[in-house]
């Protein structure tokens, strides 16, 4: 930067200095040409001031000397003289000389009357004196008195011009050249500069080549002018007085000391210029000197020109500094970013290590807690030690739960959380919600309800297990906070509920909801998320399907809990925060549900946010964006059902609408009311005979004066097959009064949340079919989990005796015949090929040999003996197999993205997470045989 700003500081200098000289050339240009102008102008004037001298010589040769007697007088010559002045601008008087040899002298006195004086009557004179009192000139052998003289120089009349040195001088070079000849600088009578030029005049013109002794031969006289050089120069100058004015000074150079002819003495300093002024005498040199009379401007062109540039450049090496200075910065911070990358990824896989580690340790005593539980359940226990075995069941879950959360956390800040795309049925995801929440719901005397719109497809494309993890965190919540009320669950597509808003008013009851207590509308939350997109592109909408076959749901979780201060909804979003301190001691949890949520629910390009009054309740919505499925020809609607039609009472029209969609789910044509009077004639109108009647609780209650009649017209003997009655309990009425009811009346009980399954089943057990509700919970999936399991030969490898008698106890309970070996080593010598084991259930952290190592060595013996295969020198007990693999599935309690993709690259078949169940167990090992090659 140094040198840039003083290489750029020379080359300003440089550019200052070209532009500086450039002004002074035109400046020195200029003196010049004004210069010289002037200089031409004098020389002008002074020619023609000579021309009219030598036109005045002629004259006199014509008629002085060429006449006699001479018509010439003095009188005649000085008035001649006088009028043509004009013609000689520069001439100040002149004088004719007469050239008189010693032996003409007496006659030439007496003729003229006067005696030839001596010019200079004393050394100190300046010039001639008075005539009358002059000096007689003395004996010499020419004379050249003044005969004639204009007026203002009579004077002169009489003295001999020979007789002065420098008149003398300029006489004798005047005839021997015939050309006009100058004197030195005199001063005049005026006190001004003056010189004369003298003429000689001949009696007859000598010719061109004529020698000097021959022209002082034929001169007979001589005329000279008087030039006021002062007078002249000012009246050059005053005629130039418009232009710019110059300081001129005129030389007289012949000798070596210039004598000052017109000017000041002070030359002065600075610019200057010098005119040659040719005024006919070629001995004498005169020149003309010339100054401004005013100092030079700055030059400002310059000074701007260099000091502009030396800016514009500084600012470009700025520009460069800077930018090389930031550039050096950006790598600078760029090798410090990377660093600091390297270190955020050690920590990652360092934490990521942490969690499996955490995970492992964790999850390997639960594995073996929860796995004893259930083996405890599967023996006889009375209803005390089954309770208790309950409870210990579900705070290990509990637990296990929490893990989950935290590791999903950590999974989603590592980007490393991904989604699942297969085929599921949203209804039967709300339908296992609902049943995961009915026991809770009852203690605290809730009412639970699921409502799913007919326009959202039966099956569709997503992942399930994050759409249950979301609503499940959404309606734990809900019952976490709410003590009386009700928790609604809906499902719409994003069209239809955008649709309903533009209809929807604020008219409509606040307490039309499904309890009866006031809620905060779920419209307000889908009118935030419709209003937060007006202003994108409708490419960009969130409610606007990109592909035909995609599909956007918008599912809310509405509650009449204690709700959300004003002041707590900023952070509600935020993870590890909590409403308050006080909500945390008396509801627990980790406060990080709600977050996990929101970033599954960007993950399935939807948003999520809420509604809430404080005292009255919360409404959580979310969109998820999910794809139509092909539809099935293979699943039908309860077939069973068809063509039943039934009659809800029900005073809530919320209510009732869940239940009719309840029914509707079973192929059962719905019929609603409100008002008791009103079914019978409801019943007469049908155009199917209606063989249900179901009544909520709370309108029994409310109609109780009107039921009994009601039931006496539904059970007349005119109808030989009367309708069957229901009673849809609400489990915010008490079981003894609801036994009582239902006995005294003879009414089949459906206790809500109403739920697909159990309704099947207590329809069915009412009209006479069969009652699979009964069946033994998982018996049908543990019957097809045995069936697939049966008589498999497995081999369980795992270092923890207790996680291996759990994992053998497990299979072994759904008729498989278990091996186990407690190390990758045992786990290599037992499956080396050929062996008869159908599937290996390979635990992954284990001491000497993990279960990558053992799986890397057991897939490399396979290769092998595939190799052998290949060439045809299989063993006898590999004839009927083209290729050999043994299916091994991964058992570890690591839950973390990285474990399952190294799972994977180990070339493992599948993935089981510790502690698990029969469900995950039956849906891994299914797949896992399905893709088995060697079992025949």
């Amino acid at each position: 930067m140094l040198l840039w700003v003083v290489g750029w500081t020379l080359i300003s200098l440089q550019i200052f200095h070209y532009f500086n000289s450039s002004a002074v050339d035109k400046r020195r240009d200029s003196l010049a040409s004004m210069c010289d102008e002037r200089a031409r102008m004098l020389q002008d004037q002074f020619n023609v001031s000579m021309n009219h001298l030598q036109a005045l010589a002629i004259l006199v040769n014509t008629f002085h000397h060429s006449q006699s007697p001479s018509a010439i007088t003095q009188a005649t010559f000085a008035r001649y003289a006088e009028r043509t002045a004009f013609e000689r601008p520069l001439t100040s008087g002149v004088a004719y000389a007469v050239r008189v040899t010693h032996a003409e002298r007496d006659q030439f006195e007496r003729q003229q009357g006067w005696s030839i004086k001596k010019m200079y009557s004393s050394p100190n004179s300046q010039g001639p004196g008075d005539a009358a009192v002059a000096e007689i000139r003395g004996t010499a052998d020419e004379y050249a008195p003044v005969i004639f003289a204009q007026d203002a120089y009579k004077n002169v009349i009489s003295f001999d011009m020979l007789s002065g040195a420098d008149d003398r001088e300029n006489i004798i070079r005047a005839r021997e050249s015939g050309k006009g000849v100058l004197t030195a600088p005199f001063q005049l009578l005026n006190g001004r500069l003056g010189v004369i030029l003298t003429y000689s005049v001949y009696k007859s013109e000598p010719p061109a080549n004529a020698r000097p002794q021959e022209r002082i031969q034929a001169a007979v006289g001589y005329l000279g002018g008087i030039f006021d050089i002062e007078a002249l120069v000012d009246k050059l100058l005053h005629q130039l007085a418009g232009k710019q004015s110059i300081m001129v000074n005129v030389y007289d150079t012949t000798n070596e000391k210039p004598i000052s002819m017109y000017g000041s003495n002070d030359t002065g300093s600075g610019m200057y210029h010098n005119s040659t002024l040719n005024f006919g005498d070629p001995s004498r040199r005169h020149e003309m000197h010339c100054r401004f009379m005013q100092k030079p401007q700055l030059p400002w062109l310059a000074i701007t020109s260099s000091l502009g540039i030396f800016v514009i450049f500084l600012l470009i090496g700025y520009i460069i500094y800077a930018t090389v200075h930031r550039i050096a910065k950006v790598e600078d911070d760029y090798e410090h970013m990377m660093d600091l990358k390297k270190r955020a990824e050690a920590a990652d896989v360092a934490k990521s290590q942490f969690l499996a580690t955490v995970s492992h340790e964790i999850r390997t005593p639960m594995n073996g807690v929860l796995g004893m539980l259930q083996m405890l359940m599967d023996t006889d226990l009375d209803t005390t030690q089954q309770d208790y075995v309950r409870t210990a069941q579900a705070s290990g879950k509990a637990l296990v739960s929490l893990i989950n959360e935290v590791l999903d956390q950590a999974k989603i800040e590592s980007g490393k959380l991904e989604l699942d795309a297969v085929p599921f049925d949203v209804r039967l995801v709300c339908d296992e919600i609902l049943s995961l929440f009915c026991g809770k719901a009852q203690e605290k005397g809730l009412e639970l309800a699921v409502y799913v719109s007919d326009q959202v497809p039966q099956t569709l494309i997503g992942d399930p297990n994050r759409m249950r993890q979301i609503i499940t965190n959404l309606m734990g919540n809900s019952i976490k906070f709410t003590e009386r009320g009700h928790i609604y669950l809906t499902v719409h597509v994003i069209e239809e509920v955008m649709s309903s808003l533009d209809v929807e008013t604020e008219i409509q009851n606040t307490y039309n909801t499904l309890s009866g207590y006031e809620v905060a509308k779920r419209r307000h939350s889908w009118q935030s998320f419709r209003l937060s997109n007006m202003d994108i592109h409708s490419s960009e909408l969130s409610f606007a399907p990109i592909m035909p076959e995609t599909i956007r749901l918008i599912i809310s979780v509405e509650d009449t809990g204690v709700g959300i201060p004003l002041e707590a909804q900023s952070r509600i979003f935020t993870p590890f925060m909590q409403v308050g301190p006080s909500i945390a001691r008396i509801h627990g949890g980790t406060g990080i549900g709600l977050s996990i949520s929101k970033c599954l629910v960007h993950l399935m390009k939807g948003e999520i946010g809420f509604v809430s009054k404080h005292h009255v309740g919360s409404t959580f919505s979310f969109t998820a964006v999910l794809t139509r499925a092909r539809p099935n020809a293979n699943v039908s609607k309860s077939p069973g059902f068809k063509g039943v039609t039934a009659l809800v009472v029900d005073h809530r029209p919320v209510r009732a609408k869940v239940t009719k969609y309840h029914l509707q789910r079973l192929g059962v044509k719905t019929e609603l009311t409100a008002d008791v009077s009103q079914v019978i004639p409801k019943m007469n109108c049908a155009s199917l005979v209606t063989r249900l009647v179901l009544v909520d609780k709370e309108t029994w209650l409310k109609e109780s004066h009107s039921m009994p009649q009601l039931l006496s017209k539904l059970r007349s003997k005119d109808q030989s097959d009367p309708p069957k009655l229901f009673l849809l309990e609400n489990p915010t009425n008490s079981i003894k009064s609801s036994s009582n009811i239902s006995r005294e009346h003879n009414l089949n009980v459906i206790m809500k949340p109403l739920r697909a399954s159990m309704l099947e089943a207590s329809l069915r057990r009412a009209l006479g079919g069969v009652d699979k509700a009964h069946v033994k919970n998982g018996l049908v999936g543990n019957s097809a989990l045995g069936s697939l399991l049966h008589k498999r030969q497995i081999i369980v490898v795992d270092d923890n005796a207790v996680n291996l008698k759990v994992a053998a106890g497990a299979l072994k309970k759904y008729g498989a015949e278990v091996i186990c070996a407690d190390s990758g080593k045992k786990a290599i010598a037992l499956l080396k090929p050929p062996h008869s084991f159908d599937a290996c259930f390979m635990d992954i952290q284990m001491p000497e040999m993990d279960g990558f190592e053992a799986t890397k060595r057991i897939r490399m013996m396979e290769r092998e003996l595939n190799e052998r295969i290949e060439r045809g020198e299989a063993p006898p007990e590999c004839a009927n197999i083209r290729r050999w693999r043994t299916p091994i599935l991964a058992m570890t309690a690591d839950v973390i993205q990285a474990t399952y993709e190294h799972c994977l690259k180990c070339e493992m078949d599948g993935y089981v997470s510790k502690p698990f169940e029969g469900e995950q167990l039956y849906r891994e090992v299914t797949r896992f045989f399905q893709n088995h090659d060697h079992v025949q």
